[in-house]
């Protein structure tokens, strides 16, 4: 072992870690994290300003894979919100940092990953048609995911400013999709079997009427408490799966809201999804039912992709 941290930027993370690797990833690492093998505190904040937090997320990972922390700021600006800042990994045995890694880049693809993780255990097997609310760089991710666990026949665009969303159809269609631009979201998700939010929106874009039965919804744009992007009515209906039940019940906007309008129980949660991964929990109950899967990302996630990257990037000793 060198004495000095493999440093990876951006575009080093983005060659190496494909999302079929970073999906087999997540597969493996949110089981431990349900089964309490893996470490991991709730993260904690600092509020800079109107729209600005520094956030610090520990980790533990299993064995002797190493231990660290995610170091990111989340500024939300006018029509996105950015996440800045680093994965450190250190080493389980001599206890030094051996990996420095671009966060926001591991952040795009791992959140994806999982999100493609989870769908393919609670959205039903024939499902094909995604509506896409958010136009951003996580959008475009996670159609990338999704089409790795199912095939998406047809997908759907809605976002605050049209021409963004005009414009991530477009992308699509010519990525070889079969993909259109909404008006608006009741439009979007008429006919869709599975539903992603990734929008920067502290109020509810996705409202559970627009939820029909049979749906998976992946929510994954909020990130905080203070920041819904559906509705009480959406979780009162729904099968609720979390990433990780302390966190969501801390910070997962959606969820607190629920709680605290006094019409949704923390009972009412489901299994975590590491567990439904594992098999040691149901997923999907029935066809008909809808099912949704809260993510707030984890350090854990960007730890064990900091891993596999620094296995696969180190020097020859």
């Amino acid at each position: 072992m060198t004495d000095s941290p493999l440093f990876l930027d951006a575009g080093t993370v983005r060659r190496t870690l494909d999302m079929e690797t970073c999906i087999r990833l997540m597969r493996e690492v949110m089981p431990a994290l349900s089964s309490g093998e893996e470490g991991e505190l709730l993260r904690s904040f600092i509020a800079l300003g109107e729209g600005q937090t520094f956030a610090l997320m520990p980790g533990a990972l299993t064995g002797d894979q190493g231990f660290g922390a995610k170091l990111v700021s989340v500024y939300a600006h006018a029509d996105h919100k950015a996440h800045e800042g680093l994965v450190i990994l250190f080493d389980r045995v001599s206890g030094k940092p051996v990996c420095v890694a671009d966060a926001a880049e591991i952040t795009r693809i791992r959140t994806a990953a999982m999100s493609a993780a989870a769908t393919d255990v609670l959205a039903r097997p024939d499902a094909k048609r995604l509506a896409m609310i958010g136009t951003g760089q996580q959008a475009r991710a996670h159609v990338d995911a999704l089409a790795r666990v199912r095939t998406l026949e047809d997908i759907t665009v809605w976002g605050r400013h049209p021409d963004k969303a005009e414009g991530l159809a477009k992308e699509l269609r010519e990525a070889g999709y079969a993909a259109r631009a909404c008006s608006g979201v009741e439009a979007a998700t008429a006919e869709a079997d599975m539903i992603c939010t990734v929008t920067a929106s502290r109020d509810p874009v996705l409202p559970g009427k627009c939820v029909r039965p049979g749906t998976h919804v992946n929510l994954v744009g909020s990130s905080g408490p203070m920041a819904a992007e559906t509705d009480t009515e959406l979780l009162l209906k729904a099968h609720v799966f979390p990433d990780h039940r302390p966190h969501v019940l801390a910070h997962g906007g959606e969820v607190r809201q629920a709680i605290d309008s006094g019409r949704f129980l923390p009972a009412r949660l489901e299994a975590e999804i590491g567990d439904v991964m594992a098999g040691r929990a149901p997923g999907r109950p029935s066809v008909a039912a809808i099912t949704v899967y809260k993510s707030l990302g984890h350090a854990v996630q960007d730890l064990a992709a900091a891993a596999w990257l620094h296995q696969t990037l180190r020097s020859p000793k």
